[in-house]
């Protein structure tokens, strides 16, 4: 009789666990698939804030107005000078050094890089960014000048080496942007880096044009490349002897 009891509350108390394992699993499931949605709205969530949150910058956000329209007309944005050109393997190297100057005092070096590239033929690649009367305050376009890459000519411009790091703040701007808050400064920046592959984009909310200026010399030792914008936005080289 002991026994027959023993075993019925054992069977009883096995079912009961079995139930409850049941359950837990369920509920186990159904959580994990809640947690599944809540991820992947946030995520299109994000996605779809970032998209009109660029456009709402530029058409709303009176900061970034007036540090466009604080944009001052740039002459020299850098220069180049020829380290070293030599034969090796049959092949000319020329190592340069390439300075990116100050937008106000273009004796000070807010970037320096050296770079040894195949070939005499050297091409300096800049993206330029012009903002029209929809976003600058004064009525007055103005133009951001990023330097994108260089290359030689026998390597494809899209192997060419990095000037600037795309999609961060180029130091040149930091004065001018540095009020506007980290999170809008960051997908300002990030949003002007990809126009460069989607140049119409974002033409609707006051981008008047976008697009990339390239110029090329054959190098030689002993002078310095000066690269100057003019008031249309036009990327030229001077050359002048090194002291």
């Amino acid at each position: 009789m002991f026994c027959d009891g023993y075993s019925m509350r054992s069977v009883l108390s096995l079912r009961h666990s079995r139930r409850r394992g049941t359950t837990f699993m369920t509920l186990l499931g159904y959580l994990l698939v809640f947690v599944a949605l809540v991820v992947v709205g946030i995520f299109a969530y994000a996605a779809l804030y970032a998209s009109k949150t660029i456009h709402q910058l530029l058409g709303e956000n009176k900061t970034l107005k007036e540090a466009i329209t604080n944009l001052t007309e740039e002459n020299q944005i850098g220069y180049a000078k020829v380290l070293s050109q030599e034969e090796k393997e049959g092949k000319t190297r020329t190592r340069l050094l390439f300075v990116e100057t100050d937008r106000t005092d273009g004796t000070k070096r807010i970037l320096e890089k050296e770079y040894e590239i195949e070939g005499d033929v050297i091409f300096f690649d800049a993206l330029i960014v012009k903002f029209g009367n929809q976003v600058v305050m004064d009525g007055k376009e103005k133009s951001l000048y990023l330097w994108r890459r260089v290359y030689g000519e026998k390597t494809p411009p899209s192997e060419g080496f990095a000037i600037e790091q795309e999609g961060a703040q180029p130091a040149r701007y930091a004065d001018i942007f540095s009020r506007l808050s980290i999170k809008n400064r960051d997908m300002f920046w990030s949003e002007v880096w990809q126009l460069s592959n989607d140049p119409d984009r974002l033409k609707s909310c006051g981008v008047s044009a976008i697009y990339g200026s390239v110029v090329y010399k054959k190098l030689r030792p002993g002078l310095i490349y000066s690269f100057k914008i003019d008031n249309r936005g036009n990327l030229h080289p001077e050359t002048v002897p090194a002291l």
